[in-house]
């Protein structure tokens, strides 16, 4: 299913319908409103080259119109991330993928003093030069029956490409992401399915949409069903989420952890209440913080699994299929196998390896790296870099990446997990993230970053029930603002250079 088409039928059905309610500006679009924003957007991307264009506009109406009037055009959106290095990030996007024009806001460049790159149009400039013979033009052909509009906007075939994402950039250079019509329109139907997602349901879209979740969960998810989307530019106004959840009286909503502790955290009891699927993901779930939103709202808050390139729902946990602690069920129609590090043998229940996924939802590549995307491809199935296990019962737990497990006196350690048992004994408030720090002399060991002073002692010493030695964290790093990428993920490549320095600093010093 083309997901521009698919947005065509679904605001033919639901024409008076709130499609989109924009809380950053006030803006409503009922689906009749939206398809001829989208159709105008359309005819005037036609003027620009063919081939990709750059959307690079915060969560919002006009964002969300701007990816389906690209797609109704024949032109790929490359979503770029504006929350951290928006110039470099643009101009790494227009090299990486060839093309010269972004899509971008005035007042969003204001906000983040964003210098003006080369090919930038703004999209308030666009809407705002709309003649009265394009927009009638666009409102009589909105009229036309569902097959016939369909001949005045972009045909194609599901395998073509429908965005370029490009990952975090957390282990290494970004990469960009190619994915399909039918990868998308399969992760939303068969999230949907397991889900059970309908038109009734109202999403609260906070993520930003150059990231896959924002992009396919808050985005292309509510347009698909027919259902309403609640918009809002800042996921990190946690005030103003939880007063949105209260008024909009939202049934489902995507985030991740760090975000979630935010909205919990200035919230009144009872704001999420109305949510029946809430899901957490990109980041390993506290314990605390499902039971936070459990006492304080009456909501089960439950643990998902998924990645860039595949669209990205893999695995969750849902009412009547929930295990806390693990990432879920794996959906329908997507296959997922955990593969022994060392032999390459398919692991027994329980045992940890490297999580395979395969199914219509994984990528076509990464754009103009075949070398790259045939080393995480192999047969259909694409290795994710991320350790598990699958237990007895089908569901899927999540063990860290690969790359962040480490070697300590012979034995393999997931910093994850020790990760995850420091965070049960740290204050309330307080983050953290365990790295591998190399030294020459004594060799690799472990530390933790943490956000304030902790008492090291007493920590350590209730960590030892729960790890061997080797494990526990040799030193504590206090970084007062653990830096964070635009998902609200700790980027933990960058901790450990500024831990490394730190200890430099320590042994120069010494």
């Amino acid at each position: 299913m083309l997901l521009h088409q698919q947005f065509v039928r679904m605001a033919k059905k639901h024409a008076g319908k709130l499609a989109i309610i924009d809380r950053s500006t006030g803006d409503k679009f009922t689906y009749s409103k939206a398809l001829i924003g989208a159709l105008i957007l359309s005819s005037k991307f036609n003027k620009y080259d063919k081939g990709f264009i750059g959307i690079m506009i915060p969560t919002s109406a006009g964002c969300a119109l701007a990816v389906v009037g690209a797609l109704m055009s024949g032109r790929i959106p490359v979503m770029i991330n504006y929350s951290t290095g928006a110039e470099a990030n643009a101009k790494y996007a227009q090299k990486k993928c060839h093309f010269k024009t972004i899509i971008t806001s005035k007042s969003l460049l204001e906000k983040i003093n964003c210098p003006l790159v080369d090919g930038m149009v703004m999209i308030e400039d666009i809407m705002s030069g709309a003649t009265l013979g394009e927009k009638l033009k666009a409102a009589l052909k909105s009229k036309l029956p569902v097959n016939t509009l369909l001949n005045f906007i972009h045909k194609g075939n599901e395998d073509d490409t429908s965005a370029i994402l490009f990952t975090s950039g957390s282990e290494n250079e970004p990469k960009a992401v190619e994915l399909t019509h039918r990868n998308i329109s399969s992760n939303i139907e068969n999230f949907g399915i397991y889900a059970k997602l309908g038109e009734s349901d109202i999403m609260l879209a906070s993520l930003v949409f150059f990231h896959v979740f924002g992009l396919t969960v808050d985005l292309w998810t509510p347009l698909y069903y027919g259902m309403t989307m609640v918009t809002y530019a800042n996921p990190l106004d946690f005030q103003a989420i939880s007063t949105i959840a209260r008024e909009e009286k939202p049934t489902v909503m995507v985030g991740t952890p760090s975000f979630f502790w935010g909205y919990l955290n200035k919230s009144e009891p009872g704001d999420f209440k109305s949510l029946r699927i809430m899901v957490a993901g990109s980041d390993k779930c506290p314990e605390a913080l499902r039971d936070g939103y459990l006492k304080k709202h009456g909501v089960t808050l439950y643990e998902g699994y998924g990645t860039t390139e595949t669209s990205p729902v893999v695995s969750t946990n849902i009412p009547g299929f929930n295990k806390p602690g693990s990432i879920g069920k794996v959906i329908p129609n997507t296959q997922v196998k955990i593969l022994n590090v060392d032999t390459g043998e398919e692991c027994k229940p329980g045992e940890v390896g490297k999580i395979m996924v395969k199914g219509d939802s994984v990528m076509k590549g990464y754009y103009g790296d075949p070398e790259l995307t045939s080393k995480v491809l192999k047969n259909g199935w694409y290795d994710t870099g991320d350790m598990g296990f699958l237990d007895e019962d089908g569901f899927l737990w999540h063990a860290g990446r690969l790359r962040r497990f480490t070697k300590v006196g012979g034995e393999m350690v997931s910093l994850v997990k020790v990760e995850n048992i420091l965070e049960k004994y740290l204050p309330e408030g307080v983050s953290c993230c365990v790295v591998e720090i190399s030294d020459e002399k004594k060799g690799s060991f472990i530390v933790a970053a943490v956000s304030e002073q902790v008492n090291k002692t007493e920590i350590l010493r209730k960590m030892m029930n729960d790890l061997p030695s080797i494990a526990l964290p040799r030193q504590f790093i206090v970084i007062n603002n653990l830096p964070v990428m635009g998902t609200g993920k700790i980027d933990f490549t960058t901790v450990t250079k500024l831990v490394q320095e730190r200890m430099n600093q320590k042994t120069e010093n010494s």
